[in-house]
């Protein structure tokens, strides 16, 4: 599938079906049923598991985690773009230009 180039607010990324997704101890796990892979998204790959459920934009993730976490504004894009990357290429996520 690629990688995603860079945040960027014409990017609008959802949820792709097909995956039944957990609770388990505060972490969300994940299995995908289109590839038959088992994922642990952790606590804050939960939150953003969530928040991309009805599309959202790469912006307004990194808003709400800064909100809910005390983190610095490049590390939190960073670490978005890399798990954005992950869930992208594993075909997890459709990203769509507005």
């Amino acid at each position: 599938m690629g990688s995603i180039v860079a945040l960027s607010q014409n990017q609008v990324i959802s949820q792709v079906e097909g995956n039944i997704v957990s609770d388990m101890d505060g972490e969300k796990v994940m299995f995908s049923i289109t590839n038959g892979k088992y994922y642990n998204l952790g606590e804050i790959g939960g939150v953003i598991w969530d928040l991309i459920e009805n599309q959202s934009t790469p912006e307004s993730i990194v808003q709400e985690l800064m909100k809910q976490y005390d983190v610095d504004r490049e590390l939190c894009e960073d670490q978005v773009m890399s798990f954005m990357d992950m869930l992208y290429g594993e075909g997890l996520i459709s990203v769509v230009s507005k």
